[in-house]
């Protein structure tokens, strides 16, 4: 099992003054968090795509390929790129270009993307939402698998004998398909033969074996090799000494941030109740000690039928800088080694 982040490249504020950070040192912070990552022996640095202030993610690759001239084994990916207000060309690309870079350490997660903030800034119209990822993912696996492209839809001039340069490194390029809550998604990876990034952000984590399983059923349906086959999670949390110390780090940010963005989408405020339910044994948070997390890594993986890779996303508690350090060495050096018996 893969072990590694998710980052969202976050702008962290003063917990006390409430003072926002530099945008200049945020992201200094973060590529030496990444090579912190590679020290630290962790598998995979993720980078989402935001359109918002709180985030300097609106260039994913831009970032990904300055922490590929800081690194060496860790491989670096989106997640996810919002691929249906992109130009799937484009992105094939700057993806192909970075796997360059990292001399073959590149992939990618795409998906429709759960923040919205994408298509009227680029000029995409939501009622459009499933057909452009549709339409979009199409053209992008045709892209990867042939150097000139034949290819016609509904939002994007059709392309003709059409060289598409440069190619990557690594023949296919990984493209893992990333994907919530709906059926659809988990079945369509499944049809494609594209590995699963499942990202689950709450409730209980084996309740997802119905879609996961259906991902595994319609892979096998389309006849794709069984041992190809990929799940990943992608859960948030953080690691400590103790578990006493991560909750005390945690859940002033996270509970202060959650209830934020609660406002906007719909959700309750986040109490230290509800926090507690996602702590617990069966829910999603990966919040606590190294032994603690990696049994619960562990008991995730065996409630989903197995999973491949998973990836922490803790961008979400005004953690401090250092302590991020911390805890990216203490899931390399000590939850690693205890997942990968």
């Amino acid at each position: 099992m893969e072990i590694g982040i998710d980052s969202f490249a976050s702008i962290v504020s003063d917990s006390e003054s409430g003072v926002e950070a530099d945008s200049m040192q945020a992201m200094a912070d973060l590529l030496e968090r990444i090579e912190h990552a590679d020290r630290s022996g962790l598998d995979v640095f993720g980078i989402g795509e935001h359109h918002r202030r709180e985030f300097l993610d609106s260039s994913t690759v831009t970032i990904l390929a300055a922490a590929a001239a800081r690194t060496k084994t860790i491989r670096l990916t989106s997640a996810v790129a919002v691929l249906s207000a992109a130009d799937p060309v484009r992105v094939f690309q700057s993806h192909a270009t970075l796997d360059l870079i990292s001399k073959g350490r590149a992939e990618m997660v795409v998906g429709r993307g759960s923040s919205i903030e994408a298509f009227p800034l680029f000029g995409f119209d939501l009622k459009d939402y499933d057909q452009l990822f549709v339409e979009k993912l199409g053209l992008l696996l045709h892209i990867r698998d042939n150097e000139i492209a034949n290819w016609s839809g509904k939002f994007r001039p059709r392309l003709v004998d059409q060289p598409i340069y440069p190619r990557p490194v690594q023949n296919p390029l990984p493209v893992w398909l990333g994907v919530g809550g709906t059926p659809q998604s988990f079945a369509r990876a499944g049809m494609l033969g594209l590995p699963l990034m499942v990202a689950i952000i709450g409730g209980d984590t084996h309740r997802f074996r119905p879609l996961v399983d259906l991902y595994r059923k319609a892979w096998l349906e389309a006849g794709h090799p069984e041992d190809k086959m990929k799940v990943g999670l992608h859960s948030l949390g953080y690691v400590a000494n103790t578990t006493e110390e991560a909750i005390a780090d945690y859940f002033p940010g996270f509970s202060a941030n959650m209830t934020r963005l609660g406002k906007e989408r719909g959700w309750p405020p986040m109490t230290r109740e509800r926090f507690e339910m996602a702590r617990a044994p069966l829910g999603s948070l990966l919040l606590g000690s190294p032994e603690e997390v990696a049994e619960k890594i562990l008991r995730h993986s065996e409630a989903l039928g197995g999973i491949d890779r998973v990836t922490f996303q803790m961008d979400n508690a005004n953690l401090p800088h250092e302590k991020t350090m911390q805890a990216y060495e203490l899931i390399g050096k000590r939850i690693k080694p205890l997942i990968q018996e």
